[in-house]
């Protein structure tokens, strides 16, 4: 897959229409699809023909649950590739692993940022992918974080083992030098070449009083009150700061809006809620002392419907994944819409 999101849009897609595709499968005629252009339509209907045997296996292993489901579909899968397994795509990875691709590794051959390819990962085993950065590919400049009040970029042979550093990008001769708003960790070297991990984006924060918390800490902290809710799997999530609700968020101090998607639970009780902004309090000091001041008021949790993120990126025709802090109201108007709880 290009990228994990579109094989988990996918396979939710399978969860919800098995038995119209089964149906389509055992014919060999495309059913209605709503929105479907037409020369889509006839270029899918010449590809299919009459398949009950296959209809019948597909059935069978849907009408058994989605627990590892694409290796029951497909025996002789080894190995899930995907273009990104990081920032972002990795919830959508981590989704996949324990529930639709139960069993299967997962492997993301390359690096790629703004299009240009910086660097191939040649550890296909490790569970957290790194990347050799290759010196001839792209020419890139690192801005060591925490930034300075005047930062000086540092080249490829500058780079120290467990450092952050922001990714400065030249892609090719002629094109204009920027700053990709990419951190990376040195992770250690390969011969004499860097191997980094992508950390983070830069723009991905949250930040209602300037306390700042960077999307994938936010992750894990969510991650860790996740797995206090027995029999809950985070399928998605975005978290929003108040003030792009305007009115609907109430009358208390700035504060965090969060929408899940879960999975094997239907509600929480208050005391499951407020575990989030607890685990919060515990990771970042600073939250915590925004908090018992009142600068900073208690999250707000909302449950959305199964499928829902799916489906706004339908919506959107776009594959790409929410971004985790949103910050449009289009977007954020979409989501509401599909709050349960």
């Amino acid at each position: 897959a290009g990228l994990a999101t579109e094989l988990h849009d996918a396979l939710t897609t399978l969860r919800a229409s098995w038995p119209e595709l089964a149906k389509d499968l055992a014919l060999g005629k495309l059913s209605p699809q709503p929105g479907l252009p037409e020369d889509a339509r006839c270029r899918l209907q010449a590809l299919l023909v009459p398949d009950a045997t296959r209809a019948a296996e597909l059935e069978a292993e849907c009408a058994l649950g989605f627990e590892g489901i694409v290796q029951r579909l497909w025996p002789q899968l080894e190995v899930v590739v995907v273009g990104t397994a990081h920032g972002t795509e990795q919830l959508y990875c981590d989704t996949l692993r324990q529930a639709d691709c139960k069993g299967l590794p997962f492997y993301c051959p390359f690096y790629r940022v703004a299009g240009a390819l910086l660097g191939v990962n040649l550890w296909p085993k490790e569970p957290v992918p790194r990347f050799l950065l290759c010196p001839d590919w792209a020419f890139c400049e690192f801005l060591p974080c925490p930034a300075k009040e005047e930062p000086q970029t540092v080249l490829l042979g500058e780079l120290w083992e467990g450092r952050e550093y922001g990714l400065v990008l030249t892609a090719r001769p002629g094109e204009y030098r920027c700053h990709a708003g990419e951190v990376l960790r040195v992770a250690g070297f390969h011969k004499q070449c860097p191997v980094v991990e992508p950390i983070r984006r830069e723009s991905q924060a949250l930040s209602v009083r300037g306390e700042s918390i960077p999307e994938e800490r936010f992750y894990r902290s969510l991650c860790r009150a996740v797995g206090m809710w027995p029999g809950a799997r985070l399928v998605d999530y975005v978290c929003v700061e108040s003030a792009l609700l305007g009115a609907s968020s109430g009358v208390c101090a700035p504060h965090y809006e969060v929408f899940l998607e879960l999975r094997g639970l239907r509600d929480l009780s208050e005391g499951q809620r407020y575990k989030l902004d607890q685990c919060l309090q515990e990771d970042f000091p600073i939250y915590k002392s925004f908090r018992f001041k009142g600068s900073i008021g208690p999250l707000r949790l909302h449950l959305v419907g199964a499928g829902a993120f799916a489906r706004l990126r339908e919506a959107l025709g776009s594959p790409l994944p929410m971004p985790r802090v949103l910050r449009e109201e289009r977007l954020l108007q979409l989501i509401q819409g599909t709050v349960i709880s």
